[in-house]
Formats: C-alpha cells, structure tokens, sequence
C-alpha cells in the first residue's frame, strides 16, 4: 500500500491544524455556512459544460478551483461538526 493512502497528507494536516483554532461559535457558524447561490450557479453551470466537453482552458481553471475550493470547505465543515459534537454541554 503506497504511504499516501495510510497517513494523512500535508493538506489534511494543516486543515486540522486550523479546525483546532475554531471555537465552539466559530465551529457552528461553519457548520451552518450554506454555499452563495451565484456561486452554486456557476458551479452548476461549469458542470454542464464540463459534461459536454464544452470547458474553454479558462473554465476549466475555474471549475477546477472552485471544486478544490468547496472540497476544503466540506472537509472544513465536518471537523466543525465533530467539534460540536463533541462539546459538552454549557
């Protein structure tokens, strides 16, 4: 089995690195930040031409961008959610 696979990798580190910065309202603000909607659009819309094989080289960059991006978010959002699962109650 290739190392990679077995430990984490240097972006799920520094991601947990910065989810133990959050605390307890900034892990619920992130768990309850909902996705702009002119950016669900373009995303949805870059989609649909990526499926076509329509992505200009350009589109592609920003598709590709905005999937990293909202990746990040997700991975994010669930370290939030752990966080407030875990805290014990005021």
């Amino acid at each position: 089995m290739n190392a990679s696979h077995s430990s984490p990798s240097a972006l799920d580190r520094l991601l947990e690195s910065l989810s133990r910065c959050f605390d307890l309202n900034t892990a619920r603000a992130l768990t309850e930040l909902r996705q702009d909607e002119l950016a669900r659009q373009r995303m949805e819309e870059l989609g649909a031409k990526a499926g076509a094989g329509r992505l200009s080289p350009e589109e592609e960059r920003e598709y590709d961008a905005l999937i990293e991006v909202s990746d990040v978010i997700a991975t994010l959002q669930l370290k939030a959610r752990q966080q407030v699962a875990g805290a014990k109650p005021a």
